[in-house]
């Protein structure tokens, strides 16, 4: 997928940290921002991530009523959870372990949906996802910049490159944004793909990537745009939520989960 495709924003090579904007934002790099992460929240985020997508399809099948293919739901679960991480000591795996679980499972998701339903549904799915997300992600009292931190935190599970963006150092944002510069899920797909033999339905994660990031920053309030790029140094994005002014008849209200208009913008 070209940046020129979508609209992207050509970025420059990215192994390697970004540099801080010169602007008047609060701007946070990668290293001071996520980087630090312990083992252990790290494996609670992949956790939490497939729950969120695990959740998000149950509920997606709930709304099919008799159409729902239950059987095959029911058996493409026991393959997901079949070898749950268990570790000494009481510990329940490490955040390699579960990483390798999460992307099982949202592979094996991926190919149940689009055999049985189409490639469209996936908007419905990541809809159905960010309702759980909406209740599962926690409110940190950043404000724009807790969903925009949850996606810098994904990305920074798989080593990518990124910037974090607020307009207010202290107290809630009213716009954040993270550009990451080299996005390293394209990285560890191609590993899993050829080193691990994990069967990839999407062409590009960017496919499901972009309709569930925009469904969970919506369904926690927000107002979200994004714009993708490509260039010598891989695959980047940039994602910008905004809090939405206030209607005359009160504060203002979540927006619905629904899938993003266009590949660039939702």
């Amino acid at each position: 997928m070209s940046a020129a495709a979508n609209g992207g924003i050509a970025v420059g090579p990215a192994p390697g940290l970004a540099a801080p904007r010169s602007d008047d934002t609060d701007s946070e790099t990668r290293a001071s921002v996520f980087a630090a992460m312990p083992d252990s929240e790290r494996a609670a985020l992949w956790r939490q991530r497939l729950h969120e997508a695990e959740a998000g399809l149950t509920r997606f099948l709930v709304g099919l009523g008799l159409a729902a293919d239950l059987e095959g739901w029911f058996g493409l679960q026991s393959e997901m959870f079949a070898d749950l991480p268990t570790g000494s000591g009481g510990s329940t795996g490490s955040a390699a372990d579960w990483q390798r679980i999460f992307f099982r499972g949202q592979a094996l998701m991926e190919r149940f949906l689009v055999a049985r339903y189409g490639e469209d549904v996936l908007a419905e799915w990541a809809a159905a996802n960010a309702e759980v997300h909406r209740w599962v992600e926690p409110d940190r009292g950043g404000g724009a910049a807790d969903p925009i931190r949850r996606i810098a935190r994904q990305a920074e599970l798989y080593g990518s490159a990124y910037e974090v963006s607020t307009d207010r150092p202290n107290g809630p944002a009213t716009t954040a944004s993270v550009h990451i510069t080299h996005c390293a899920i394209w990285d560890y797909r191609e590993k899993a793909r050829s080193g691990d033999g994990v069967r990839l339905t999407l062409a590009s994660p960017c496919t499901y990537c972009t309709r569930a990031m925009s469904a969970n920053v919506r369904a926690k309030g927000y107002r979200v745009s994004y714009r993708l790029s490509e260039d010598r140094g891989g695959h980047g994005c940039r994602w910008e939520a905004t809090t939405p002014p206030a209607t005359p008849a009160g504060p203002s209200a979540a927006a619905p989960a629904a899938a993003p208009t266009t590949a660039r913008e939702s």
